[in-house]
C-alpha cells in the first residue's frame, strides 16, 4: 500500500487542488479517499486501472466538497434574503432575488432525484456524462429526470 501511495499521492493531490483551489482542504480530501481506497481496494477488478480509479474516488470527493461549499453559501444568501424581507419593505427587494427565492423555494419541491440532477447541471455545471458517472445512472437517465424536472419546476412557478 505504501507503494501505492507514493506513487499516486502527489497526483491525486493536484486533482483536488484544481477543483477546490484550496491545498489543505485537498490534502484532507485526498486523506479521506485514501480511505476509501484501502476500504474499497478489494472491490478493483483490474490492478491496472488503480490510477484512474483512484482519481475518480478524489473526483467525486472534491465535487462533494464543493457542493458543501456551495450549499453554505447558499444557505448565508438566503438568510441574509430572508432578514432583508423581515426587516424591509416587500418593493424593496429586487425583483431578482424575488425571483430567486421563489425558485429555490420550489426546488425543494422536486423530488431529492431531480433536485440532484438540476444542481448538478445548473449550479455545478456539470455536462450530462459526468452526472451520470457521479450519480451512477445512465445518460439518458439523466436526461430524463432533468427533462422531468424542468417540467414539474414550470408547473410549479405558473
Amino acid at each position: 500500500m505504501g507503494m501505492l501511495v507514493k506513487r499516486h499521492h502527489q497526483k491525486l493531490c493536484r486533482c483536488a487542488y484544481r477543483y477546490t483551489r484550496d491545498a489543505e482542504a485537498s490534502r484532507d480530501i485526498v486523506q479521506d479517499s485514501w480511505k476509501v481506497v484501502i476500504r474499497k481496494l478489494g472491490t478493483l477488478k483490474d490492478p491496472n486501472k488503480f490510477g484512474s480509479w483512484a482519481m475518480a474516488i478524489v473526483t467525486r470527493r472534491s465535487l462533494d466538497y464543493l457542493a458543501a461549499q456551495k450549499r453554505q453559501k447558499e444557505i448565508y444568501r438566503e438568510a441574509m434574503i430572508l432578514r432583508k424581507l423581515k426587516e424591509a419593505e416587500p418593493e424593496a427587494l429586487s425583483e431578482k432575488e424575488a425571483l430567486l427565492g421563489r425558485l429555490r423555494a420550489t426546488i425543494f419541491e422536486l423530488s431529492l432525484e431531480q433536485q440532484e440532477v438540476i444542481r448538478l447541471f445548473y449550479v455545478e455545471g456539470l455536462p450530462l456524462t459526468e452526472i451520470g458517472q457521479i450519480l451512477h445512472l445512465p445518460v439518458g437517465t439523466v436526461k430524463s429526470r432533468l427533462f422531468h424536472a424542468r417540467e414539474k419546476l414550470k408547473q410549479l412557478l405558473k
